[in-house]
Formats: structure tokens, C-alpha cells, sequence
């Protein structure tokens, strides 16, 4: 009984938050980047400042050329962002997409490219290091990935990533599959399953049904969904409940993905790329990847159980 009145609670208080803050609305995003090579493409939760009055999120940008940068660090407080580049200290991934914070270990992150190259990175001050890098297992024929997702639960560890998808013809595929690491450091990926996915927003030709990915403590699954027609949009995304994961204490991974799955909110103009839900709330950090307009983040609470 208690549990389910805290949940009414929780859902009360985002319907209210919801209703005060129409979705997509220009004054509740912060722009953190101004052209094409400063968007955020994903965002990993790095900790709080040091005051406890704000946040230190990493993202990465899915840049191309060696130089250009690849990863910054946004503080967050009090209403104010403040961008600091990261340098990348080892071999230059090309299109980064999404990066995730491991749990357990401080200051390690797992960065993921487009065509699905893995890069395990050890972050301190002002640079990333590589640890070592590795394919996904099991990618598929045209797949192209733009999110990722850890899990920690019963003292295991499990990944999330999907193929992007492609309009009516191509819905996303979400693979999910144990995780352990090498003495070395290596991603070593255990049995993957396979599930597909179509996001209920946008649904036109260029819809990404999967943009991003984030895991509540509970094991709730929110997905980000984007559309794009081109360098200059217009742009088009949405966030969504797609269902729930499971790791058992045997280290076995369950998705169970919505039959119907309902966005949650809708965001005409922006093209979201990163979803990070914050320890502690139920905040949802946005992050859009604008292409030529640039990029904004913007926080809301999608992160109930």
C-alpha cells in the first residue's frame, strides 16, 4: 500500500510539473553550443559540484575529424551552464554517440560510437584517457547507434544499446546483454537478446525510434526518439516509457518492452540525442544535438519509477 501511494504521489507531482512547463517550450532549454560541432549527442551523470548546489554531467559530440573535440563537461547551477572542454588523450573515435558512467568504478565511462565501437575511458580534471576500445558484439546490417545504457543490479552489470531505426520501414532494435570487464580492461559482453521497437512519436520517414537511452534505479527504460530533415531541421523528438530490464543475481537479462509504449512528453524543434536521469531526483537531463542550430540541455522529470 505504501509503495503504491508513493508511486501516485511521484506521478501526481509530474503531471503538475508537466502542466506548468509545456514541452518544448524555447525558455526552459539552455543553448550549450552554437554550430554543428558543439551539439550534445550524449550525456553520462559525472557527480555533483562540490557546494551540492549543482551537477557535472559529461557529453560527447559526434564529431569526425581528428582535433575536433570529442567530449566537455557541463556544470550545471542554479540555471547557469558553464561548458569546459575535455581532452581526449588516445586513439580519436569518430562520430561518438553516447557515453554512460560505470557503476562502481569513479571516474570510468563507457563511449559509443555510431557503427558501434566501444571506448573505455578513465576521466580526470580535464582528460579522458583511453583504457581500451572494442566492437560491439552482435551488430546487426545497417545498424547505426546513437544510445547506451548500463545497469546495475543484484551486484551484476548489464548494457542497453539499439540501432537507431528508420521510419515505418526500420523500427529501432534494443540488444541487451551482460557486461564484465577483462583484467586489461576490455568490454566483454555476455549473451545478446533482441528486441524491437517503434517509438509512438514522431513517426514520420525520418524517425529514430531509439535516440538514447536511460535506466531508472527500478529498472524503468525511457528512450528518447528524434526526427531529423537535415543540417538546418526542422526537428522533431519525444521521450517515452518503453518498458523495464532485470538483471538476476545469476546475471540473466530481462526486457520486457511496453506493448504500447506512450510518450511522455514532445519536443517540436529539437532534435534530442542524450537522456541522463540524475541520482537522487527524478530529473531527466535532455540533450539535443541541433546539427547547424547548435545544442541545448534542459532537465524534467521523466525519471519516476
Amino acid at each position: 500500500m505504501l509503495q503504491r501511494m508513493a508511486w501516485l504521489t511521484s506521478a501526481a507531482t509530474l503531471l503538475t510539473v508537466l502542466a506548468a512547463a509545456p514541452a518544448g517550450a524555447d525558455g526552459a532549454w539552455q543553448k550549450v553550443g552554437g554550430d554543428a560541432r558543439s551539439g550534445v549527442s550524449g550525456i553520462a551523470f559525472e557527480g555533483r559540484t562540490a557546494d551540492g548546489a549543482g551537477v557535472d554531467v559529461l557529453v560527447v559530440h559526434d564529431n569526425k575529424r581528428s582535433g575536433q573535440p570529442r567530449l566537455s563537461r557541463i556544470t550545471r547551477r542554479g540555471g547557469a551552464d558553464k561548458i569546459s572542454p575535455i581532452a581526449w588523450d588516445g586513439p580519436e573515435p569518430v562520430d561518438l554517440e553516447a557515453i554512460e558512467a560505470i557503476p562502481g568504478m569513479p571516474g570510468e565511462y563507457l563511449a559509443l560510437t555510431g557503427r558501434g565501437i566501444v571506448y573505455r575511458l578513465k576521466v580526470t580534471g580535464s582528460t579522458a584517457a583511453v583504457v581500451d576500445y572494442s566492437p560491439l558484439p552482435a551488430i546487426g546490417k545497417g545498424d547505426d547507434f546513437e544510445s547506451f545504457a548500463l545497469v546495475a543490479q543484484n551486484g551484476r552489470l548489464a548494457a542497453l544499446w539499439a540501432d537507431r531505426g528508420a521510419g515505418a520501414d526500420r523500427p529501432a532494435t534494443l540488444y541487451a546483454a551482460p557486461l564484465t570487464f577483462a583484467a586489461w580492461g576490455q568490454p566483454l559482453f555476455g549473451a545478446v537478446t533482441r528486441r524491437a521497437y517503434r517509438a509512438p512519436y514522431p513517426t514520420g520517414d525520418g524517425t529514430r525510434h531509439i535516440s538514447d537511452i536511460a535506466v531508472t534505479d527500478s529498472g524503468r527504460i525511457i528512450t528518447s526518439s528524434a526526427s531529423d530533415a537535415g543540417d538546418d531541421g526542422p526537428f522533431d523528438s519525444a521521450l517515452s516509457g518503453a518498458g523495464r530490464v532485470t538483471v538476476s543475481a545469476a546475471g540473466r537479462v530481462r526486457v520486457t518492452l511496453a506493448a504500447s509504449p506512450t510518450a511522455l512528453g514532445t519536443f517540436p524543434r529539437y532534435k534530442i540525442e542524450g537522456v541522463e536521469c540524475l541520482p537522487g531526483s527524478a530529473d531527466a537531463l535532455l540533450g539535443t544535438d541541433d546539427e547547424n542550430l547548435g545544442g541545448y540541455v534542459r532537465t524534467m522529470p521523466f525519471c519516476v519509477a
